[in-house]
Order: C-alpha cells, then sequence, then structure tokens
C-alpha cells in the first residue's frame, strides 16, 4: 500500500530545517482559543465492505430530484436528457479535455465546440456565439461590462448601466462584483403591476451603455414589451437579453428583435441538475461586441492541404496570459458541460426543442388551470403569459406552506421573499417535461389541504 504520509517520524528533521524548536512554535500564529488538542473524531478502522456499506447508508438518506413531486425551479430545470448524452461525454477525448491550445491534436474537440456555436447561434439568432462561460450569472455580468467597452466613448450617460428591477439578488451580487472595480453605475428599471417592464421608465436608459432584462422574467412572465425596447433606447445603448434555452423552441429569439447582446444559462439543454452545479453560461453577440467579447470562439479556416480545419480564434493571448491587459476575466470556458449542450441539441433538432417547449407549456397551463380551482389561492400574474413557471398568492406564508408540501412528500415552489422580502406569501411554482399529471394532482390537493387548516 502507497505511504499517504512519506513524512511520518520525521517531524523534528523537518523543524529543525525551518529553524523552528517545536510544533507548537510552527503554529504560535493560530490562536489557541480555536486549536483543537482533542483526538479527531474517527471510528475505528473499517475494512472496504464496511466502508461501502456506510458509504450506501449515508447516500440513502438522500432524496434525488426525481423520487417525488418536485414544482422548484427559479434558474435550474429538470428536463429530460437522453441517456446517449452521458455515454457519450465519458468517453476519453473528452473528459479528459481542456484547452485545445494545439490545433494539429485537437481537431475533433474544436469541431464540436464549432458546431456548440453554431446550435446556440441559431438558437438566439445571434451570429457570433463564444465557447460558453461558467454560468448565466456570469454571463450578464460579462455582457453588461462588454457593453460599455464598446459604448462608453459615444455613450451620454458614461459607465452606466440599467437592469430589471426584477433581476434576482444573486445574478446583481455577481454583477455588482464584476461592475464595481470598473467603476461602472448600476440603474434599475421599474416593472408595472402586471409584471412587465415600464416602457415609459425605459426611456431613462436611452444614452447608457446597455440594458440587461429576461425573458421569461424571473417571475415568469412572458414580457410582450422587450420587442419594443430596442427602438426605445436607441442603436448607441446595447440591449441584453437573458434567455431560457428550452422556452425558444416556441418565443421569439432576442436576435430578432433587435438584441445586441443574448445570454443566459445553458444547463436545461443537456445537464441535469447536480448540487447547482457544473453548469454553463451562453453568450452570443452581434460583431461590434465580436473584438471585446469574452471567452473563447472557435473558427472554421482551411488548412495549407485545402482541407477544413479548425482552430481558437479572435481573442487576444493578454486574455490568456496578460490578466492586466485583458478584455475579460474569463479565459476558459465549461467545455464539458456545453458539449453535453450540443449533443442534446444535435438530438433533439429543431423540430424536437419545439416539441421539448411545447410540453413545457402544456403542463405549465395545466397546473394554472387546476391552482384556480383552489379557493383563497390567486394568480397576481393571471393576465400574462407564462412558460414553464409562473407566482401564486396564497392566504398564509410561503415559508409555512412549503413546510406542509414537505411534510405531504412534494417539493413545493420557490419562496419569492428569498428575491423580494416584502412577498412573503408570494411562491413561484415551476414544472418541466418531467411534470406528470399525476404531480400536479397531487400538489393541487395538497394546496387544498394547507388551505383548509389555514382557514380552520
Amino acid at each position: 500500500m502507497v505511504d499517504q504520509l512519506p513524512n511520518l517520524g520525521r517531524e523534528e528533521e523537518m523543524l529543525v530545517e525551518m529553524g523552528v524548536e517545536s510544533i507548537d512554535a510552527l503554529f504560535a500564529d493560530v490562536p489557541e482559543s480555536v486549536r483543537m488538542v482533542a483526538d479527531l473524531p474517527l471510528p475505528e478502522a473499517q475494512s472496504e465492505e464496511e466502508l461501502l456499506a456506510d458509504a450506501k447508508r449515508l447516500l440513502g438518506a438522500n432524496l434525488a430530484l426525481g423520487d417525488q413531486p418536485s414544482f422548484l425551479g427559479a434558474g435550474l430545470y429538470r428536463n429530460f436528457v437522453p441517456s446517449s448524452v452521458f455515454q457519450l461525454v465519458t468517453r476519453g477525448e473528452f473528459l479528459t479535455s481542456y484547452t485545445p491550445y494545439q490545433p494539429e491534436v485537437s481537431q475533433g474537440m474544436l469541431q464540436a465546440m464549432w458546431e456548440f456555436q453554431s446550435l446556440i447561434s441559431e438558437l438566439i439568432e445571434m451570429p457570433i456565439t463564444n465557447l460558453s462561460l461558467y454560468d448565466g450569472s456570469t454571463a450578464a455580468a460579462e455582457a453588461l461590462t462588454c457593453a460599455v467597452r464598446v459604448h462608453n466613448r459615444k455613450a451620454e450617460q458614461k459607465d452606466t448601466v440599467y437592469i430589471s428591477e426584477l433581476t434576482p439578488p444573486d445574478r446583481v451580487s455577481v454583477i455588482h462584483n464584476y461592475c464595481q472595480g470598473a467603476g461602472i453605475e448600476i440603474k434599475t428599471l421599474r416593472h408595472d403591476e402586471n409584471g412587465c417592464i415600464n416602457l415609459n421608465d425605459a426611456e431613462r436608459a436611452r444614452g447608457s451603455c446597455a440594458v440587461y432584462v429576461e425573458q421569461p422574467n424571473p417571475i415568469g412572465v412572458v414580457d410582450d414589451g422587450y420587442p419594443s425596447l430596442k427602438e426605445i433606447i436607441g442603436d448607441n445603448t446595447a440591449l441584453i437579453v437573458g434567455i431560457q434555452p428550452i422556452s425558444l423552441g416556441l418565443l421569439e429569439a432576442p436576435g430578432n428583435y433587435g438584441a445586441d447582446i443574448v445570454v443566459g444559462e445553458g444547463q436545461p439543454l443537456g445537464s441535469p441538475i447536480t448540487g447547482g452545479g457544473p453548469i454553463y453560461g451562453i453568450f452570443g453577440c452581434t460583431k461590434p461586441y465580436l473584438r471585446l467579447m469574452p471567452g473563447r470562439i472557435v473558427g472554421r479556416s482551411i488548412d495549407v492541404d485545402g482541407k477544413e480545419a479548425y482552430c481558437l480564434t479572435l481573442s487576444t493571448r493578454e486574455q490568456h496570459i496578460r490578466r492586466h491587459r485583458a478584455t475579460s476575466n474569463i479565459c476558459t470556458n465549461e467545455t464539458l458541460i456545453a458539449l453535453m449542450g450540443a449533443m442534446h441539441m444535435s438530438l433533439l433538432g429543431p423540430e424536437g426543442l419545439e416539441h421539448l417547449a411545447i410540453r413545457n407549456m402544456a403542463a405549465c397551463t395545466q397546473l394554472e388551470r387546476q391552482i384556480k380551482t383552489i379557493d383563497s389561492i390567486s394568480l397576481p400574474y393571471e393576465q400574462q403569459s407564462h412558460f414553464n413557471e409562473f407566482v401564486v398568492e396564497l392566504p398564509a406564508t410561503t415559508s409555512s406552506c412549503l413546510s406542509f408540501l414537505e411534510n405531504q412528500g412534494v417539493v413545493g415552489g420557490f419562496d419569492v421573499s428569498n428575491w423580494y422580502p416584502e412577498k412573503t406569501n408570494q411562491m413561484l411554482l415551476t414544472v418541466t417535461d418531467q411534470t406528470s399529471q399525476k404531480d400536479i394532482d397531487r400538489l393541487v390537493q395538497s394546496l387544498s389541504m394547507w388551505v383548509e387548516e389555514v382557514k380552520a
């Protein structure tokens, strides 16, 4: 057996080499109040069989998302991913691949990533797409800083960007972290009581560097005001739209209504929900942003023999090796997870993606229809269109409702007060293609029981 502590027994020799008198002297900077002096509370040594039995017991305490009805979304979504995606992605040439700096030995991976770019470009109707970013939040933040680099010289509101007031706080936090160091001011755009953006208020953003909105928006509303935004804010202000990729099987692609940059969380395509990660961000743009966009780009060219060849292109070396001169703090990507997205899209095709989107929206429509039958529960944005999630208003706190549902073996929706503290009795319900009629019936039955208990 390999010795995992090769210097065990040589402590005195090492202390002499370091010029330290004792172990206590070595750790003198650590306050005594936080030092652990007792033995570690470890069990006796176990055999491999005993360890495996213990591991199975501990893992058995977990519940997989598919083990009970779940209506929790708010950014991550559980769609069916074909088994072939997981089989293909475990091939050694994909699983161990990192940055293909040497195109002569990386043509397969480079072509796969070029196909990913092509598929995303077609999905969002943008001429240029990169190899992915870390997640949807970093993609949004990178888009805003990219827009400032492009527009700031001519902007009337210099170093200023606008974001929807509904943008989730976790995403706002990432955006703030990116903008504060660059001296970029973040302002918010109001939404009306119906959940849609206030187009009159959007006029304030004219002359700024960028406007960021999400479609569908964070409370599930498909905002029909967004197609008018570009005309309102003008050509010298970037319109940045965050998308849910599955929704584009039915909804209009942002590139068709004037978006300059399109970003989003790619997880619903190809990646399961694995405790929040790993996931990948989508980033596409029009030509004016090409040279200043973050991440990496694969290009298709012709080699000296006249054959098709793929290589990393356009991004500067400073992005990789001279960080103080970089246009972005991200010089890498989520290659493996993005590849899973490309495989998923390839297997679906345009008609398959449309069918997947229809299944999501159909489940949402059915859940809305049945929720309306429950006395004392209302839909504050009932008059608006939704894709796969919507808000309900409850007769008591969302936290009490979620506790009740958990006891009934149902994972409830998202407590909206986590985003907007004043909304203590609102819950965001999410469905996907994995939501069955039986799941919907179970939720409606459980909510009805909770309402009766609240009334009592």
